[in-house]
């Protein structure tokens, strides 16, 4: 039984006699996940993630992650798109570089929203001359969440 119980600062191991023969690891306040060992070769984790070029930007996706893209006009919340662009594939360590992409793998994603980003000023001095601009810009962004990875 794998036991992990949370604290600020200090950890403490020990074995209750309700745990013998258990693996845990106690951590105090008291914040519990326990596992049997066999169900630890039942629960295998796989972990994939890619590097996608979109709108000529890399990003690392994820599986249930959302990221921010520059705003894709073409693109109507709600809809999925798919990215062919794959520059590099992880597949719980199995790693695939692509020349210059992987062949035969997509990112598929579904768009949440278009959204701004936060304001940033751009300011423009020129010493001893009285010359000052003030410039804002906010950026358009189009949220998506990262459906699948299909390698």
């Amino acid at each position: 039984m794998v036991i992990y119980l949370r604290e600020q600062k200090k950890s403490a191991t020990f074995a209750p006699r309700f745990l013998k023969g258990f693996i845990y690891k106690v951590t105090l306040p008291f914040i519990v996940t326990a596992f049997h060992p066999q169900v630890l070769n039942i629960l295998k984790v796989t972990y994939m993630y890619a590097i996608v070029e979109i709108l000529g930007q890399q990003f690392k996706a994820e599986a249930g992650r959302k990221i921010f893209v520059h705003r894709m006009n073409e693109a109507e919340r709600g809809s999925q798109v798919e990215f062919d662009r794959v520059l590099l594939v992880d597949n719980d360590g199995a790693i695939t570089v692509g020349t210059p992409v992987v062949s035969g793998s997509k990112v598929v994603a579904e768009v949440i929203s278009h959204v701004r980003g936060k304001k940033v000023l751009v300011f423009h001095k020129k010493r001893r001359k009285g010359h000052r601009k003030l410039n804002g810009h906010r950026q358009d962004f189009t949220e998506l969440m990262i459906k699948e990875i299909i390698a």
